[in-house]
């Protein structure tokens, strides 16, 4: 069998800089800097003035040797942060690697972001022949595929509008439609299926399916371990930039990976430094407290009292702002996501400039025993995201352990993604008694 993809000795570095001040320090600070900065300068002309920024190389792949065969289906898994979108970059030819070598066979067609090749002025259909064209396709090639790619997106009332003005969700059937029908040789999809709805996955993993099929390739970045399970052939799992394992046994790369991460239960996360600083939303703290507002230690049990906690700065108002939290079980399956907007207006949470404190209560005896993780997700309605899922937000692991029912009948885990204790009666019964 032909190999589409081979990669020897593939390495990614960044360099990062770290700087100070704060980017909304108070107007003390920033006179308190200036004076150090003209006190430097007065002790020494020469010197060189800095923020007091330090360097770091950074690797974000290293070593890797992975060889593709055509008609394959890898699913690549790990955590935030393991290296898994910079090496599908370098495989789009997005980004160019620091060392070693990439060699691919056939076109290659990636959905990496939403919108990932859009222009955002022009129009859905405008943006169908372009990057259709960025593929190399001819005109009459598009037209052929016109149709199929419009029924798939299901979005033909707004061909004619421009792409700056889609949501999210729209965004994504779009892109995917045009990447996955424009029949490239190679098809690379990372975890932005995860803003589409339920219904819209299932055909996307279907229509992955079919490519595959067909004899091409693709390599699909998830988070969600049953779609990995259903879609692909073989499984990367990718930890702080390096190869842990490379298989055709699915499920044995996602033990692994699932088992390497389960003691690692992190049930509070706070901010470093400038990340994840905006000035919409600046979380400080995430994580999941008790009900007088303290830090729960793991694990937690099922009919505990728990809080989702997001201590928070905003320095700008918009009306349109949106946060709230999405939860996961282990396997990647997303339970719900939750809102500060969704109880409508009448006890709708504004959040005015200043420091907040968000608090969203976990239904005691919801979760069935496991380990569960939360990503803080958010950003301006319709507008962008501040904190895209999957997208290296903040993130915290929670454990629950037990007490899922007081009865003697069931005491064990229960084989289901919720387990819920709820109310019953016997109206039957009831009548009866009372004759």
């Amino acid at each position: 069998m032909t190999t589409a993809i081979r990669t020897e000795g593939l390495g990614k570095s960044y360099l990062l800089r770290h700087e100070q001040p704060e980017p909304y320090a108070t107007l003390r600070d920033e006179l308190a800097n200036a004076a150090r900065g003209l006190g430097r300068r007065l002790l020494n002309p020469l010197a060189r003035l800095d923020l007091q920024s330090t360097k770091e190389v950074f690797w974000a792949l290293r070593n890797i040797n992975l060889e593709v065969k055509e008609g394959a289906r890898v699913g690549i898994i790990g955590r935030n942060g393991a290296g898994k979108s910079t090496l599908l970059k370098i495989l789009s030819r997005i980004t160019a690697p620091t060392t070693g070598r990439v060699m691919m066979t056939g076109r290659v067609g990636s959905l990496l972001e939403v919108g990932t090749g859009f222009h955002p002025e022009l129009t859905g259909k405008e943006n169908i022949f372009l990057n259709g064209a960025i593929l190399g396709m001819s005109r009459v090639e598009i037209q052929r595929k016109y149709d199929d790619i419009v029924a798939f997106a299901e979005i033909e009332n707004f061909l004619d509008t421009p792409v700056k003005r889609y949501s999210s969700g729209m965004y994504v059937r779009l892109a995917f439609a045009v990447s996955a029908h424009l029949e490239p040789d190679i098809l690379i999809v990372d975890e932005v299926l995860a803003v589409g709805d339920v219904s819209f996955q299932e055909k996307c993993l279907g229509r992955m399916t079919e490519i595959s099929n067909s004899g091409r390739t693709v390599l699909f970045v998830s988070h969600n371990m049953s779609a990995i399970r259903q879609l692909c052939t073989s499984a990367l799992h990718i930890s702080a930039g390096e190869m842990i394992s490379y298989s055709n046994d699915v499920d044995g790369v996602i033990q692994g990976y699932l088992s390497k991460n389960t003691n690692r239960v992190a049930s509070a996360w706070e901010r470093g430094g400038l990340e994840h600083a905006n000035p919409y939303f600046s979380p400080k703290r995430f994580y999941v407290a008790s009900c007088e507002g303290q830090p729960l230690e793991m694990p937690i049990r099922a009919d505990q009292e728990a809080y989702v906690t997001i201590e928070a700065q905003v320095e700008q108002y918009n009306q349109n702002l949106t946060i709230g939290y999405a939860l996961y079980t282990q396997e990647g399956a997303c339970l719900y996501w939750s809102y500060n907007t969704d109880a409508g207006d009448g006890t709708l949470v504004r959040l005015k400039p200043g420091s907040h404190v968000l608090r969203c209560r976990i239904p005691p005896r919801l979760l069935n025993e496991g380990v569960y993780q939360l990503e803080l997700i958010g950003g301006l309605h319709f507008t962008e995201w501040l904190f895209e899922p999957h997208r290296q937000v903040p993130t915290i692991t929670i454990e629950v352990q037990g007490r899922n029912s007081d009865s003697v009948y069931w005491i064990n885990k229960r084989p289901t993604l919720l387990a819920p204790v709820l109310p019953w009666t016997d109206d039957a019964g009831k009548s009866k008694s009372t004759d």
